[in-house]
Formats: structure tokens, sequence, C-alpha cells
């Protein structure tokens, strides 16, 4: 376990609730689909260009569905997220289709991802004040 992971362990512990709940969904989501980098190739691969480039950009953030995110990340990935939160892969869908356009706006604040992007901690916690 790297450090980055033993703080966001640390951080999670120390949280309850719903913002408990979501850093723990980004996490898991960031770490199974190869960070920033991977989750926008993922949305750009299944036609979401025009989403994932509002999001990154400095202007408003185009909205995407639950079930969008599943058709993008799959139900698995979905339900083992849920599985590990006791929820349900439709609140997750929901919840994911409702923070990560946040969460990428959040953590491109120069409308590019370049070398300060991807501080997924920073950006969730942002969110969540």
């Amino acid at each position: 376990m790297g450090l980055f992971d033993s703080l966001a362990g640390a951080v999670l512990g120390n949280m309850g609730g719903d913002k408990g709940a979501m850093l723990q969904i980004a996490m898991d989501l960031f770490k199974q689909h190869g960070g920033l980098e991977g989750i926008l190739t993922k949305f750009n691969e299944a036609g979401f260009s025009e989403q994932t480039a509002s999001w990154v950009s400095q202007g408003d953030n185009l909205p995407i569905s639950a079930e969008q995110i599943i058709q993008v990340l799959g139900r698995d990935s979905i339900a083992s997220i849920a599985e590990k939160l006791t929820l349900s892969p439709t609140d997750i869908s929901k919840k994911i289709a409702e923070y990560l356009p946040q969460a990428i706006d959040k953590m491109t604040p120069n409308g590019k991802v370049d070398g300060n992007s991807g501080n997924l901690l920073a950006a969730v916690m942002g969110m969540l004040k």
C-alpha cells in the first residue's frame, strides 16, 4: 500500500456518512481505471468526448446519466464498488454521475490535463466542504 493509499485510508477513517462514501467511490473508481487520464480515455472511447471536454474545461460541465456511467465503466466495476460500500449499484452509478464531472473539473483547474492535474483527494475534499 502506497503513501497515498495510507493517507486516503486515514482520511476515510475519520469521515462518516456520504462524504466518506463519496471519497471511497472516487478513489476506487480512479484506481480501477488508471487515474484521471484512464477515466477520460474510457469515456472518450465510449463516445462521451463532448462531456469529458466540458469537465476538463473551465466552462460548465455537461451532465452524464447513471445509465451512461454503467455503459462506460461496466456493470461489474459498479457492482464491485457497490459491494464494498454496501450500497446498490443503482445508487453508486447515480452518485458517480453526479460527482464525477465535478471531481474531474476540480482536478483540472487550468482547463487541461497536465502535470498539475490529478489530485483526487484534494478535488473530492473540496467538493464535499
